[in-house]
């Protein structure tokens, strides 16, 4: 039994369907900055683990492990809680499980993407041992992400 279904939570991959329209919905919510379409999030299954974290059939977070590629030297790990689901467990769980996966891929290390308006998201991160290595603003948006690196 993982950490996740211990607390009553199943975790699914996204391969189309509901389980993509979920993901697209937490993401969306917690990243309202860069709302993806039902296409994004398809094309991003294709290239990416995305798994969406169901509890009593309800989703209650998302995550995306991206592996290594030659813009981005690391693996990427992102865990997402919906705000009325934190402070559970879940994020903690969902992280580890990503980070797990991602240590199979290789690469130079893991790193993790935050709006810099999630303070809860990068208190997180910080709590894990990440520390900031880049802030960006994308084209059209005035609050930056916060590319952050797992020392």
């Amino acid at each position: 039994m993982s950490r996740l279904e211990g607390y009553g939570v199943r975790v699914v991959p996204v391969a189309g369907g509901r389980e993509s329209a979920d993901w697209r919905a937490v993401h969306n919510t917690i990243v309202p900055t860069a709302v993806l379409s039902a296409d994004e999030v398809r094309e991003r299954a294709g290239r990416n683990r995305l798994e969406v974290a169901y509890l009593d059939g309800v989703a209650v977070g998302c995550s995306t492990v991206r592996p290594p590629d030659g813009e981005t030297p690391a693996a990427t790990v992102i865990a997402r809680i919906l705000p009325e689901h934190r402070r559970r467990g879940f994020g903690t769980a969902l992280y580890e499980r990503g980070l797990a996966h991602a240590r199979t891929l290789g690469g130079a290390g893991v790193e993790t993407v935050v709006l810099a308006s999630n303070e809860e998201g990068l208190r997180f991160a910080l709590a894990r041992g990440f520390t900031e290595v880049e802030r960006y603003v994308l084209p059209g948006d005035t609050i930056p992400f916060v590319t952050l690196r797992l020392g």
